[in-house]
């Protein structure tokens, strides 16, 4: 019986009690009035049009309470689903470009945007603030916001893995009004990396410039006075001058070229390569461009051991300038009638692609100017440049990379350069990623390393031609 009373429709289980008080509503209208009608407080007439409305209306009440609906029925409206269509303002957050992120209670992440997570290098799980920004002054501020006080802007820079200027803006917002803790932190990042990078450079250039031109040029302004003025009618003298001006003037045109390329490098070193290149390709370029330069001094250009086709992530430009710049200087610093080998592996892990060739001697000095993040699953494709010049002493190889530096005797006579083509190349190979080593002993000579990392189009052309190779050898 109740089950059969739970399954009656909610109308009219509420229809039965409205129908009794329409009764007695209408009887008791009726009884008011017939007491007003004896007591001579109402006439005849009078009651009975009273009467005859009450009942009326009572009938008319009984029948739609009978029914079960509500005299003034309101307009039913369907929930909301929120959990359906996504919050507009989470869609915009998703989509900036720039990096945006929630921080909650503790200084755990609660949000972060595609932009910060690429930023910061964050997984798919986020976890503590402080795990991957170790800021003591924007975790502090952080902490200020979370407790609802004034936001703050802080600016911070980083040197490791890559040189970074950043700028953080950091608000609180209040999100829970009746929780313990109400207020949240959105940070956001801006990276001023290139405008830091130009302010810097262009201090540089002008510094630099001017302290590297001042030779030459002084050097050019005393031959001219000397050729205007004694040296008139000197023929002989002024072939010798109008020789060593011309020496001078290739040197501030190298140097010139130099500056303007270490510049463009610098300016981009931030932003990492998307290209494919082919080092083996670009090696046996490189080597046929220097191949007169080697042959008027007799020197052998040899390429050794070459593995399979290494297609690494890189700019081809930038790659064909590092090769160029380290067999350059192979060329300029090995002997008359020496060799000068160059060799390219491929898949090597970061470890082995630093000691990708055998020591030269059992005590000879080797150095790592520059090494990517450790990664176990990162391969890379090495080029190795050999020479037979007289080798650097052990003292000078953490210096190799600077600006300007030059090895004790190497500073004059025909075979001197700027001082800027190693470190070009670091900065270069900064910005794919890469790593640059050098192994030296003097007497002996001098090997330069640099790798850069396969590409996932390389990875997968070598694992097939691998494949093809085992299948045909198991053949």
């Amino acid at each position: 019986m109740d089950r059969d009373r739970q399954n009656q429709p909610q109308g009219q289980a509420a229809g039965e009690p409205r129908r009794r008080d329409v009764v007695l509503m209408a009887l008791l209208g009726i009884a008011v009035l017939a007491v007003l009608a004896f007591s001579g407080e109402l006439s005849a007439p009078a009651f009975l049009a009273g009467a005859l409305a009450l009942a009326a209306l009572g009938v008319v009440y009984f029948l739609i309470a009978a029914s079960g609906s509500d005299p003034s029925p309101m307009p039913q409206i369907a929930p909301v689903r929120h959990e359906a269509v996504p919050q507009t303002s989470e869609i915009l957050v998703e989509r900036l470009p720039i990096p945006v992120l929630l921080i909650g209670p503790g200084g755990r992440i609660e949000r972060a945007n595609p932009a910060a997570r690429a930023f910061l290098g964050l997984g798919a799980e986020r976890g503590l603030l402080s795990t991957v920004l170790r800021q003591p002054r924007v975790l502090e501020a952080v902490s200020v916001a979370l407790r609802g006080e004034r936001g703050a802007t802080v600016e911070y820079s980083t040197v490791a893995p890559l040189e970074s200027h950043v700028r953080a803006f950091i608000e609180p917002i209040r999100l829970d009004v009746t929780g313990p803790m109400p207020f949240r932190a959105m940070m956001v990042l801006a990276d001023d990396t290139s405008s830091k990078r130009a302010e810097r450079m262009r201090a540089d250039f002008l510094a630099n410039a001017s302290h590297e031109l001042r030779t030459p040029l002084a050097s050019l302004s005393g031959f001219i006075e000397t050729l205007n003025g004694p040296a008139r009618d000197d023929e002989e003298a002024r072939e010798r001058f109008l020789g060593i001006m011309q020496v001078q003037t290739d040197r501030m045109r190298r140097l010139i070229n130099d500056l303007l390329s270490l510049s463009r490098v610098e300016m981009n070193e931030h932003v990492p390569p998307t290209g494919d290149v082919d080092l083996s390709l670009l090696v046996q370029e490189v080597v046929e461009s220097l191949s007169p330069v080697a042959l008027r001094r007799s020197i052998k250009l040899s390429i050794g051991q070459c593995d399979t086709k290494t297609v690494v992530r890189g700019d081809r430009d930038q790659l064909f300038e590092v090769v160029e710049n380290l067999l350059g200087n192979a060329i300029k610093y090995s002997s008359d009638e020496a060799e000068v080998c160059v060799c390219v592996y491929h898949d090597r892990t970061r470890d082995s692609a630093e000691q990708a060739h055998e020591r030269l001697t059992p005590d000879s000095g080797r150095l790592t100017l520059t090494s990517p993040v450790l990664d176990a699953d990162q391969r890379y494709g090495v080029v190795r440049v050999r020479d037979a010049g007289a080798g650097i002493e052990r003292r000078f190889l953490p210096r190799l990379a600077e600006r300007f530096f030059r090895v004790d005797g190497q500073k004059s006579g025909p075979r001197s350069g700027t001082g800027l083509g190693l470190a070009i190349v670091k900065h270069i190979v900064n910005r794919h990623r890469g790593g640059f080593s050098v192994e030296s002993a003097p007497g002996i000579g001098t090997v330069f390393s640099v790798f850069f990392p396969v590409s996932d189009s390389g990875a997968e052309a070598n694992s097939t031609v691998e494949s093809k190779v085992a299948t045909s050898t198991d053949a």
